[in-house]
């Protein structure tokens, strides 16, 4: 007979762990799935400095005490990754890629989104050490140093409007010969002599020491010319792919592959609730990922308590 559960927490991110703090608080006792990266996107990056309380920590180190913190009131955890959802009944069905078929009385989602990458030579080697998807997290780190963004739509944008509060020596790289950002969000940066804008091409290669970045190289989309532009860090603002792959009706996605939400966490489907950058393509920040997840523990809560469930 396949495991039923209370409640499911979907991701072990900062949406997933406060809102198994917040359920286990409660007495739901949930599990969480760890998924394929247990700590979710911060465990990739070098140090945090915007999160209450922690003037400056490491990604992982605020991800083992968020760990540690739900495990303290009996949050259960289980590795794995969710490969399909059955939302058409209750129970809900959760199969996992390990083979585990759980049964669900309700469900947060909180698998979050995944930055897109370049795929070039370098970008590994140098994540977190240089190359970064996130300007509002490490934007602080460049002050008066070279900053390449690569993407032409609004969040590169956004990126290179916050960087500018940093540091005067922004270069843009776009693919296409015109950006695609809002008229608004362009008007922020090309009349702005601090960056400058190369359309028409590619970052194909980023280099570097062990200290970090020190140049990457460019490649032109028509003449396939190349050159190599020093830089001491590399935003990669070209969007995010949310992981809702095993999502599927009845739950409902927004065009982008957001899981689509009302009243703050609650989806399409009664039970099933969703928090952080599963459904936020907005802010893609660990406090509201975190806050969202407070959320939507409490909804669940509420949910569970009914008397229609009971």
């Amino acid at each position: 007979m396949p495991q039923r559960e209370r409640l499911v927490i979907i991701g072990s991110g900062p949406a997933g762990l406060t809102a198994a703090i917040y359920a286990a608080r409660a007495n739901l006792k949930p599990l969480v799935i760890e998924g394929g990266r247990p700590g979710g996107q911060l465990v990739g990056t070098t140090f945090v400095e915007n999160w209450p309380g922690e003037k400056r920590i490491l990604g992982p180190e605020l991800m083992q005490k968020m760990q540690a913190h739900a495990a303290a009131f009996d949050t259960r955890f289980i590795a794995g990754r969710v490969t399909a959802l059955d939302a058409t009944r209750t129970p809900f069905v959760i199969t996992l890629d390990t083979g585990t078929i759980l049964h669900a009385d309700a469900i947060i989602l909180a698998m979050g989104a995944e930055p897109k990458r370049l795929n070039c030579p370098g970008e590994e080697t140098y994540w977190g050490k240089g190359v970064s998807t996130c300007a509002v997290c490490d934007g602080f780190f460049y002050k008066d140093k070279r900053v390449v963004i690569v993407g032409g739509g609004d969040t590169a944008m956004e990126d290179a409007s916050f960087v500018r509060t940093f540091t005067t020596k922004i270069t843009v790289v776009h693919i296409l010969d015109k950006l695609t950002a809002s008229h608004a969000m362009q008007e922020r940066v090309i009349h702005d002599a601090a960056i400058n804008i190369i359309y028409e091409h590619t970052v194909t290669a980023i280099e570097g020491t062990a200290d970090g970045v020190t140049h990457v190289i460019i490649k032109h989309q028509k003449t396939g010319a190349t050159q190599k532009i020093e830089t001491d860090g590399l935003f990669i603002a070209i969007g995010f792919k949310p992981n809702t792959s095993f999502i599927s009706a009845p739950l409902t996605l927004d065009k982008w592959g957001y899981v689509a939400v009302s009243e703050c966490t609650k989806t399409s489907v009664p039970g099933i609730f969703a928090a952080g950058d599963v459904q936020d393509f907005r802010y893609r920040q660990a406090i509201t990922a975190a806050g969202s997840g407070c959320m939507a523990a409490l909804d669940a809560e509420r949910y569970l308590n009914s008397p229609a469930t009971k």
